[in-house]
């Protein structure tokens, strides 16, 4: 792990500069680059823009580890909302959620019947995304989306390439069919958790893609997710995929809104689902500095708009 990448997650944690930074109107600029605004309006104006480019969008308000349970209820209220305007507006748009932002802390009972609620509310077809968070979450994490999973068609599951335990999981997960996002993961864990080297989370990263692309998971009707911004594993991936027959309008590749426009724009237009995470909210530092620890190259962005203030 870079130096630049430890950093910035030890500032992603930091309670002090949570509080602080986002005062500072250099950082608040460089923020819109990755996210429309910090209201649901503003993620909603983006997700019609976005389908006019024929790319569909997942919606996730940012926040977690909530330590009350009205703030819990607030938070699944606030998330019903959003699907009522989905299905309303008809909109190309699921949700993904933090578990943690639902009420993991507090109680799992109380957490899986928030997250129920919203497996319900969601439109027909729609699925209800569930955001992997840090390495100590990944256990109740699996363990309520197999739950739901088995209840429900409508949800699915975020899995972490630099995570060591992570084929072993998938293996796990495959049998139950479902949808399955494959990140590279973006939280500060230790060498014996996560694989530290680059080079071996990207092929990682690759491994599990032929996975989700696999015989085993089209048998099993997995909806896999290739969630990078890596333009070589994109071609990799692609490449794999047309040399298996696998079917380019179900190959599906999710960014980030703001990162690789170019890209997300030329995978739509060539007849790959193309879908943009969009993000909102005003708790977005923790977010902001995991974004850029996961493309240190993004702090140039930074220091630009610190120069030109």
């Amino acid at each position: 792990m870079s130096l630049i990448r430890s950093v910035l997650l030890a500032a992603s944690q930091n309670h002090w500069l949570r509080e602080q930074a986002p005062h500072y109107k250099f950082v608040r600029r460089n923020v819109s680059r990755f996210m429309p605004g910090e209201n649901a309006q503003d993620a909603f104006a983006a997700v019609q823009q976005l389908a006019a480019q024929n790319i569909g969008a997942v919606l996730t308000a940012l926040g977690e580890n909530v330590t009350d349970r009205k703030e819990a209820a607030a938070e699944t209220d606030h998330y019903c909302q959003v699907l009522r305007e989905i299905t309303s507006r008809n909109l190309n748009a699921e949700i993904s959620v933090k578990l943690t932002h639902l009420g993991l802390d507090l109680d799992n009972s109380l957490c899986y019947a928030n997250l129920e609620t919203l497996i319900a509310q969601s439109p027909p077809g729609k699925t209800v995304w569930i955001d992997m968070e840090q390495s100590a979450y990944v256990d109740r994490t699996l363990a309520m989306y197999t739950r739901a999973r088995r209840a429900k068609a409508n949800v699915g599951v975020c899995i972490q390439a630099y995570l060591r335990r992570t084929e072993s999981d998938l293996r796990s997960l495959l049998p139950l069919g479902g949808a399955i996002r494959l990140v590279k993961g973006a939280y500060n864990e230790p060498a014996e958790v996560a694989f530290p080297k680059k080079s071996e989370v990207d092929e990682n990263y690759f491994q599990l893609a032929k996975m989700l692309l696999g015989q085993d998971a089209r048998f099993e009707g997995i909806r896999a997710a290739i969630a990078t911004h890596d333009r070589t594993l994109i071609q990799r991936i692609t490449n794999f995929a047309n040399a298996n027959q696998f079917p380019k309008e179900k190959l599906e590749f999710q960014m980030l809104y703001g990162i690789q426009r170019a890209e997300q724009q030329r995978l739509a237009q060539e007849g790959y689902r193309s879908i943009v995470l969009i993000a909102y909210g005003t708790h977005w530092f923790p977010w902001y500095m995991r974004r850029l620890a996961e493309r240190p190259a993004n702090v140039l962005f930074l220091l630009r708009n610190l120069f030109a203030s």
